[in-house]
């Protein structure tokens, strides 16, 4: 093919995705004409595959659903019911509330171990309740069983989200008020000296702009928790809250109560937390 004829196909091409149909025939007749069988045929296939709708990418698969156990002596993922039925074994002598560092017996919270005051609702806040670090709702509203009935729905209808909300990585025991007060608020850090809302816990909730800060001791724990679950479950992170947890990772690393936690869930769940016991995990994702 000469160079001239180069230059003729070039304006043909372009001038195909302004051009309406019928123009792109003319265009085609006229390089008929001319000889250019050739390139009648190239446009023609360009033409049909610009009129092709674009596919979407294929969503992520779910991870796979674990068969899970209801005994309290089995080993393997349970669901949220019988999550909490082995927690107690999962903190006993760890007995702290993880928002507020108070300590509790059973399910009765000692206010005084800790400086708590009540915000409003003093009989949620004398008992422990169990945590989701990362919210049932985060784990859930974009799944369809969501969309037809909320978490009670996904709960007896989705063995993903089952797994997904009685993995004991993503449970800590909380006060209670403190815990229905986060509800399903992102974390975040905004002031090194916050204004107190349960006495002398230094978590905060800013109902204002729907945020909460936990205290400094378990920022750490929190971040870990964020990325074991966001993995796992295949959960998006905004590009800001890697930002945070990365930092709180680096700032307040992997403590003693942290690792014994982690293995008493190995021992009862099979698995645990490889962002706690594998730092190369984490230099992966933070760099």
């Amino acid at each position: 093919m000469k160079w001239w004829q180069l230059g003729s196909i070039a304006g043909l091409v372009l001038g195909l995705g302004a051009c309406s149909e019928q123009a792109t025939q003319d265009l085609a007749d006229a390089a008929l004409k001319a000889g250019q069988q050739a390139v009648v045929k190239e446009l023609k296939n360009l033409a049909q595959a610009a009129a092709q709708p674009a596919t979407a990418p294929e969503p992520a698969a779910d991870p796979e659903a674990a068969v899970l156990v209801s005994g309290t002596r089995a080993v393997g993922q349970r669901d949220f019911t019988n999550a909490k039925k082995v927690l107690p074994r999962v903190f006993r002598g760890l007995e702290e509330d993880f928002y507020c560092g108070c300590r509790y017996q059973g399910k009765d919270v000692d206010w005084a171990s800790c400086g708590f005051v009540p915000r409003k609702n003093a009989e949620r806040a004398s008992r422990i309740e169990w945590e989701h670090v990362v919210p049932a709702w985060t784990l859930g509203h974009q799944r369809q069983c969501w969309q037809d009935g909320g978490r009670k729905n996904c709960a007896a209808s989705d063995p993903v989200f089952r797994m997904a909300e009685g993995d004991l990585v993503n449970l800590v025991p909380a006060v209670g008020e403190v815990n229905g007060d986060r509800s399903n608020y992102p974390f975040s850090a905004w002031s090194r000296q916050p204004e107190p809302v349960y006495g002398q816990c230094r978590t905060v909730v800013d109902f204002g702009m729907k945020r909460v800060q936990p205290r400094e001791e378990v920022r750490g724990r929190v971040a870990r928790i964020q990325f074991y679950m966001h993995e796992r479950y295949g959960l998006r992170m905004s590009a800001q809250d890697r930002q945070l947890f990365c930092a709180w990772s680096r700032e307040y690393p992997v403590d003693e109560w942290e690792t014994e936690r982690n293995r008493r869930i190995e021992a009862i769940q099979g698995s645990g937390n490889g962002f706690v016991t594998d730092p190369a995990k984490l230099a992966a994702v933070c760099g």
